[in-house]
């Protein structure tokens, strides 16, 4: 894992983003010698699906039921 300074992050984020996507993670070193990570977190919107069985029209069934109600 690389570290990089603080001034490499103000002038360059985009690349600074893509490394952290490609690695996992990556810190960056403040003048004081403080580090932080910068790391890529998982979208709550990445979620496995599941395998029901049912057809696309018992889906359609279920939600038009569910409206009746």
């Amino acid at each position: 894992m690389n570290i990089y300074t603080y001034t490499d992050k103000k002038q360059n984020f985009e690349y600074l983003f893509e490394q952290a996507k490609k690695e996992g993670k990556l810190l960056i070193k403040r003048k004081d010698g403080t580090l932080f990570e910068l790391k890529l977190l998982p979208s709550p919107l990445d979620v496995k699906g599941l395998n029901l069985k049912i057809t696309k029209e018992e889906i359609i069934e279920f939600i038009d039921e569910s409206r009746k109600k």
